[in-house]
């Protein structure tokens, strides 16, 4: 005869229910290799940032800048963050915060473009 804490009461794991449910994102283990690339990468990047710099590209200096920079903010966010090996729902609520700052940066500058300037 089973006791009251042997069944899952139909929640669908393989676990009782007073059991931590761990999954196999929380136990991804990177190669040291792996953070020395990343890290290399980011380097290079950084390097690549001041040298875009010294060179007056007109209007393309920010441009070229904020690329670079959400290059390398993807990278932390996806290896030195572990999101590249998270669950959807990690991916989803990154994305989503992603999109909402968007949203937001468009409204602004939406406003900004839109105002009379030195017309008042």
């Amino acid at each position: 005869m089973s006791t009251p804490n042997d069944q899952h009461h139909g929640t669908g794991h393989d676990h009782g229910p007073r059991e931590q449910d761990v999954h196999d994102s929380a136990n991804h283990i990177v190669a040291p290799r792996i953070y020395i690339i990343v890290g290399a990468f980011l380097l290079v990047m950084t390097g690549l940032t001041v040298l875009a710099a010294t060179f007056d590209l007109g209007a393309w200096n920010p441009v070229i800048a904020l690329f670079i920079a959400c290059v390398k903010a993807t990278t932390v966010v996806l290896f030195f963050m572990h999101v590249k090996y998270s669950s959807k729902l990690t991916k989803l609520t990154v994305f989503s915060g992603l999109f909402l700052f968007l949203v937001l940066i468009g409204l602004t500058l939406s406003d900004y473009m839109t105002r009379a300037w030195g017309r008042w």
